[in-house]
């Protein structure tokens, strides 16, 4: 048998299915990678919101991640929501001991439904420990401009944002655009030599619980496949345009993505 390309999620739980350990383990499996995770955190979590969270204790956390590379490892670890400074010193430490290389961040400050998820005194242990590691960091609008320290309001501040980020070790960053206005939505690529913009049309829907856990998720998997980091972010970008425009509606708020769109096409 041949051996699956795998990847593995470090992030919480959403009890709702829509984001977080859950986004990110069906978005592996649609695109063909066996994925595995370490939960950092359990969330009470609907569409309409988190109600309540309990973080896993940082024993348990490293536990799951040494078991994890210690046997089955990872092309490409993924990492979502840590809500505290203790909790990033512990994923970032694991990370180096192990030699992971591909690691893509995705910066959880604040849940959809407005519930912050990553304390205030975690901001610079996030900036300091994780993102030097990090391959490519996915921040949304508002999470760009606390790790930049600054307001994005124009394409242009997005592009002084994106190389404040590399600036803090990142190998790369994706800013995404979702919170800028336009009928496009434009996501800006920089490694730190040069920019790359990923642009597709809005989807018009409120159902888009998930999105960014999901992106990410999907360039962790096109790395784990091999893919160049280009090319990973274009068919994430791809694969979370579809999944968004197969949403489910589901629940009285902010529905999920459809990530099996394709197996309903079949």
């Amino acid at each position: 048998m041949t051996k699956p390309p795998t990847a593995m999620t470090i992030a919480g739980s959403d009890s709702g299915g829509g984001a977080g350990i859950q986004a990110d383990l069906k978005t592996f499996a649609a695109l063909g990678v066996y994925g595995t995770s370490a939960i950092t955190a359990i969330t009470a979590q609907n569409t309409l919101g988190v109600t309540a969270i309990h973080e896993a204790p940082v024993e348990i956390i490293a536990a799951q991640i040494d078991a994890i590379l210690t046997d089955i490892g990872a092309d490409a670890v993924k990492t979502g929501m840590f809500s505290s400074s203790a909790i990033i010193e512990t994923v970032a430490r694991e990370l180096k001991r192990h030699g992971v290389t591909r690691l893509v961040v995705d910066p959880v400050m604040v849940a959809k439904g407005g519930r912050r998820l990553l304390r205030e005194d975690a901001v610079e242990a996030l900036r300091t420990r994780l993102l030097p590691l990090a391959t490519v960091v996915t921040p949304n609008i508002p999470e760009a401009e606390v790790l930049a320290g600054m307001t994005i309001r124009t394409p242009q501040d997005a592009r002084e944002a994106a190389r404040k980020i590399v600036a803090l070790g990142a190998k790369s960053v994706v800013v995404k655009g979702g919170h800028l206005s336009g009928t496009e939505a434009t996501d800006l690529f920089y490694d730190g030599k040069q920019f790359r913009e990923f642009t597709a049309q809005r989807v018009d829907t409120k159902n888009t619980h998930g999105t960014g856990c999901t992106f990410a998720s999907a360039i962790a998997a096109g790395l784990a496949k091999g893919l160049a980091l280009p090319e990973a972010i274009g068919q994430a970008k791809t694969y979370v345009i579809e999944a968004i425009r197969a949403s489910l509606t589901i629940g009285s708020g902010h529905g999920p993505l459809n990530h099996f769109y394709r197996l309903r096409q079949a």
